[in-house]
């Protein structure tokens, strides 16, 4: 089956789709590794890991789609990434589509926010009129080569506008061919619950630590009404704590030793990355040569 086509499918099961995040293409090697069905790639953490930047679109179309397509050559999970404001208008986010969909990703997301655009769970926060937003919608899905690449709409109206506003741009947003509506940060249980009684399509939660909307269960979410919940930027806050924690060690210690029973041993991790793989394949192309000068490979 197509990533593609998987994806849809995933979203549309009964069963929430919970895809973590991933920054780069080992971060989501290991969430392969650990089991998920798939991986989702947000601005914030690509941002982070990539340019030590926030996320305000500093990050250009060309750099999000280099890490994409490294991701998506190193694991068999689809790839759902965020396409920000569609980097322009609608000739850009036909081209942001083009992109993203010949780097092999899945599916993408695309906002309503004004360019440069801001992490959803910050303040200040800019939204464009909705027509220009269906618009930009429309460009996207007709520039699909695949009809099953998943183009999902976020609208950050709550913010700008509040709840009844946000809805009502979410359902616009799906009569306009979006697969998928994420409302971007509810700040309770019972706005989640609201979005999803009163929107007319499936739905996409995000779970930022620290951020607007309450941290719930994967099944919590799942009976609020969510088809898929995202997990972005965990990935880049545990790596910064994690190697915090490693140099300061090593700066106080003067060795990493006390690290030992925290990290993947190297065997274990020439493993994960596929050296023994890399090895047997080098030994097939080479058993000939080898023959001949009568080594064992």
């Amino acid at each position: 089956m197509k990533k593609t086509s998987l994806l849809k499918k995933l979203i549309l099961d009964d069963e929430i789709l919970v895809m973590p995040g991933a920054h780069d293409a080992l971060s989501a090697k290991i969430v392969e590794l650990v089991g998920f069905k798939a991986v989702t790639m947000g601005g914030y953490a690509a941002s982070a890991a990539s340019l030590a930047k926030p996320d305000v679109s500093l990050l250009t179309l060309t750099e999000y789609v280099n890490i994409a397509r490294n991701i998506v050559q190193a694991v068999d999970l689809p790839l759902f990434v965020d396409g920000d404001t569609g980097h322009g208008n609608v000739t850009n986010v036909q081209r942001t589509v083009r992109v993203f969909e010949n780097a092999g990703v899945a599916g993408l997301f695309i906002e309503d926010q004004v360019f440069p655009k801001r992490c959803g769970h910050m303040e200040g926060k800019q939204i464009i009129p909705t027509p220009e937003m269906v618009a930009k919608i429309k460009a996207a899905v007709d520039a699909r080569v695949d009809e099953d690449l998943v183009i999902m709409a976020r609208t950050d109206a709550i913010a700008t506008s509040g709840m009844d506003e946000a809805i009502e741009r979410g359902n616009v947003y799906r009569e306009a061919g979006a697969d998928l509506i994420f409302v971007e940060a509810p700040t309770s249980r019972e706005d989640m619950l609201t979005i999803n009684r009163e929107m007319d399509a499936p739905t996409c939660a995000i779970q930022i630590e620290g951020g607007k909307t309450p941290l719930l269960t994967t099944k919590e979410l799942e009976e609020l009404g969510y088809d898929v919940v995202v997990y972005p930027n965990a990935t880049v806050y545990a790596t910064a704590w994690a190697l915090r924690g490693l140099w300061e060690g090593l700066k106080r210690d003067g060795s990493t030793k006390q690290w030992l029973d925290k990290i993947i041993p190297f065997d274990d991790f020439n493993k994960l990355v596929g050296l023994d793989k890399i090895r047997e394949t080098e030994a097939h192309y080479y058993k000939e040569l080898l023959d001949c000068l009568n080594l064992k490979p």
